[in-house]
């Protein structure tokens, strides 16, 4: 589902991803850990068609990003870590107005309401972004997401800002839509989410990746933040 080839994306002088690979695919949930300044955030946005990038290759769905963006755009979602909605339009407008770039019809009132129900902000809808908490707006980004049914979601820090309640239905969530043969690819601080949540997991340190496998290919016998501190010096913040 998502097939990244050699990815190298500098700023300046700086390597913010060094030659990175990875593979996705359908039914993954796919963790990607690392310090601020990783290299995680930038490689999302490339994933996505934000970032262009100096060298590599990154296809979505079989579908390169940077040749056939439209097609790819398509078939995937990104929540960044700080949603930036449209604060002048209500929820339920920002919703629909998802719905139509992507062109669904009358099933986007069900999925609307069901999803909003759910992280119980149905009653919040027609109020102004503006007046949403970063909660509110999380779950929103979220909402508008799902509707439009993708087949690869990625997210950075999905979980910042959400409730335990919400936490614990966007985990279900998560799950279930690549039990349906979609893909996840986010990036968590969290590492005990991701060690209960992830079925791959990859560790990137000053744009390098330096361990990535299955969970239990990764942490062995240890705790995932065994691992992770264990390969840490404490040099990428």
């Amino acid at each position: 589902m998502l097939k990244i080839t050699n990815l190298t994306k500098t700023f300046g002088e700086k390597k913010a991803v060094d030659d990175l690979s990875l593979e996705i695919n359908q039914g993954e949930i796919f963790g990607f850990i690392g310090h601020n300044g990783a290299g995680k955030t930038t490689t999302l946005k490339a994933c996505v068609g934000i970032h262009d990038f100096d060298n590599g290759e990154i296809l979505i769905n079989g579908h390169s990003i940077q040749d056939e963006p439209l097609i790819c755009k398509r078939d995937l979602a990104y929540i960044p870590d700080n949603p930036d909605l449209y604060d002048f339009m209500t929820g339920i407008k920002y919703l629909n107005f998802v719905a139509d770039i992507y062109g669904i019809g009358q099933e986007r009132y069900e999925r609307i309401e069901k999803y909003a129900k759910a992280f119980e902000i149905y009653d919040d809808l027609n109020k102004v972004i503006s007046e949403y908490s970063h909660g509110m707006r999380q779950k929103l980004a979220l909402i508008s997401a799902w509707i439009h049914s993708p087949k690869l979601i990625l997210m950075d820090e999905p979980f910042v800002g959400l409730d335990p309640k919400a936490s614990h239905l966007l985990k279900q969530m998560m799950r279930d839509f690549c039990d349906e043969g979609g893909a996840i690819f986010f990036s968590t601080h969290v590492l005990e989410v991701a060690e209960k949540l992830c079925d791959k997991v990859a560790i990137i340190k000053g744009g390098k990746l330096i361990k990535v496998g299955t969970m239990e290919e990764v942490k062995g016998d240890e705790s995932l933040e065994e691992v992770f501190l264990d390969l840490d010096d404490g040099g990428d913040n």
